[in-house]
C-alpha cells in the first residue's frame, strides 16, 4: 500500500488587472465611507451656512447664480434626508470594500458580486449619456465644458470590468471543492 500523495493545486496565475480592479473597488469603498461619515457629521447643521463658508474659503463668490441655486436647494434638506443618504452611502461603501477584498483574495463569490455591481450601472450611464438635455446649471466653468465625458469614461470602465471579469472568471477563480 502506498501512502496517498496529497494533491497540490497549481498556484493561480498572476493577474495584475484583477488587483487593479480590486484596488479601485476598495479605494471607492473607502472614499464612500469617508463621505458617509462627513454627511453624518453635517446632520443638525445649517447646510446653507456651511456651504457658503466653504465657497468663501475657496475664494469663490457665493452670490453667483450657480452657488445661490445650490444654497437654496440645501435649505430643503432635512436631517432625516441626510441620515438616509449617509446610510446608503455607508452601505454601498462597505459593499464595494467587501467585493474588492473578495476579488483580491480571489474568492469565487466576489467575481459575481463585482460583475453584478459594475453591470448594474451600465444602463443608467447609457441613459444619461444619450439623454438630450443637460441638467440646468451654470456650465460656463471649464470643468463643465464636456459634462458627458465623465459619464462616458465611467461607462467604458464598467464595460471593461464586466468583460474582463466575465471572460477570465475560470482562469482567475477556481471553484472550491469540499
Amino acid at each position: 500500500m502506498t501512502p496517498a500523495t496529497p494533491t497540490v493545486e497549481p498556484r493561480p496565475k498572476r493577474a495584475p488587472t484583477l488587483y487593479v480592479i480590486a484596488g479601485i473597488k476598495i479605494g471607492k469603498g473607502l472614499l464612500l465611507l469617508f463621505v458617509a461619515l462627513g454627511i453624518f457629521s453635517l446632520a443638525g447643521h445649517d447646510l446653507q451656512n456651511v456651504f457658503e463658508r466653504a465657497v468663501r474659503w475657496f475664494g469663490l463668490d457665493p452670490e453667483r447664480r450657480f452657488f445661490a441655486n445650490i444654497g437654496g436647494w440645501l435649505d430643503t434638506i432635512t436631517a432625516a434626508n441626510l441620515n438616509a443618504v449617509a446610510s446608503g452611502t455607508l452601505i454601498y461603501g462597505l459593499f464595494l470594500m467587501t467585493s474588492g477584498t473578495g476579488l483580491a483574495l480571489r474568492a469565487a463569490w466576489a467575481i459575481w458580486l463585482s460583475i453584478g455591481e459594475s453591470a448594474f450601472f451600465i444602463p443608467i450611464e447609457i441613459f444619461e449619456i444619450t439623454r438630450r438635455r443637460l441638467p440646468e446649471a451654470d456650465l460656463h466653468h471649464a470643468m463643465f465644458s464636456h459634462p458627458k465625458l465623465g459619464l462616458t469614461v465611467l461607462l467604458v470602465v464598467n464595460v471593461v470590468i464586466v468583460w474582463y471579469l466575465y471572460t477570465n472568471r475560470e482562469r482567475l477563480f477556481r471553484p472550491h471543492h469540499h
